[in-house]
């Protein structure tokens, strides 16, 4: 039988167990969205260094403390001149993760390009962007090449394709997108990738009583067609992404975490503008985030400024 004092013994062990045990919780929480959550980089941001010298930008990521990287076109293609195979062997020599790979949707025309402005300054960057690209081989695009590219996609190894952008402008274009979508979702899936969507800030401009975004997410399998939520174009479009997750939870498996200058509205280093990063990581598992890749569009000091935002986002997850 228990005494008295082995009982009293017991009973403090007990007490101070009670007190400890939520903070291991706590510490194992903790470990667990480090362990899951590391820093990833879209390469776009690099700007011409991924065409210049991908093998030495590569390792200075990784340097930096970069652990994903998602690939975007460039003015030689959308692996910057590399097959899958040969892209996704650099990738991992640098020690890095390539997870996930942009694509464009459809063929744009420089009009259907300008509707995506909302202001000046979004008129005088997409104006740089397709001056800089006129010269580059025409890239393949899902509407005319969605079984190539998934291949492609499984060839490198990804996790995930992603359609970069598509025309939205009109409500025909928006029902074309959706049929893309679903197309590309069911070739993704027989090669064990995921497809998602990315968006900008007229993917919630009203057209003809419909928002893109909405009709997309409505019109597809949420099973073959995901979101990769770009922060910052949400955060421009004056939605609230969390509330965007609890419209369709579970259905954002990728971030791009891009934040927006205060005074310009155009993206910034991560953590110096106006998003309100902490609330929407503190939302990560109502989104079903899985990865998440910093962006800055047009980033004028790129290895400068990935290093800044990478260090910010690296305290805050701590």
């Amino acid at each position: 039988m228990t005494n008295r004092r082995s009982f009293l013994q017991q009973s403090g062990t007990f007490a101070f167990m009670s007190l400890l045990l939520p903070r291991l919780g706590k510490a194992n929480n903790f470990f667990d969205k480090k362990a899951t959550m590391p820093v990833g980089l879209q390469l776009y941001t690099l700007g011409d260094l991924m065409t210049t010298d991908a093998k030495g930008t590569l390792q200075k990521l990784a340097t930096i403390g970069y652990k994903e990287v998602e690939s975007a076109g460039s003015q030689k293609g959308n692996f910057y001149g590399y097959q899958p195979k040969e892209f996704a062997a650099m990738v991992k020599d640098a020690g890095l993760h390539w997870r996930s790979a942009h694509v464009g949707g459809a063929p744009f025309t420089m009009a259907q390009v300008m509707k995506m402005a909302k202001t000046a300054e979004d008129s005088t960057r997409i104006k740089t962007m397709m001056e800089k690209y006129k010269d580059a081989p025409k890239p393949l695009n899902l509407t005319d090449n969605y079984q190539q590219l998934a291949d492609d996609a499984a060839e490198g190894g990804l996790s995930y394709l992603v359609c970069s952008s598509i025309p939205v402008s009109t409500l025909d274009e928006i029902k074309k997108a959706a049929d893309v979508f679903s197309k590309t979702g069911e070739a993704c899936k027989k090669n064990g990738v995921q497809f998602a969507y990315h968006n900008h800030v007229t993917e919630f401009d009203e057209i003809e009583g419909h928002r893109p975004f909405d009709y997309i997410l409505d019109n597809t399998d949420k099973d073959l067609v995901k979101m990769e939520l770009d922060l910052a174009w949400a955060t421009k479009a004056k939605q609230d992404p969390v509330e965007l997750f609890k419209l369709h939870p579970g259905r954002y498996p990728l971030w791009h975490v891009k934040d927006l200058d205060k005074n310009t509205m155009q993206p910034a280093e991560v953590g110096s503008g106006i998003v309100n990063f902490k609330r929407i990581f503190d939302n990560a598992q109502l989104s079903g985030m899985k990865y998440f890749f910093v962006e800055q569009d047009g980033a004028p000091q790129p290895l400068q400024n990935v290093t800044n935002s990478y260090n910010y986002l690296n305290k805050l997850l701590s």
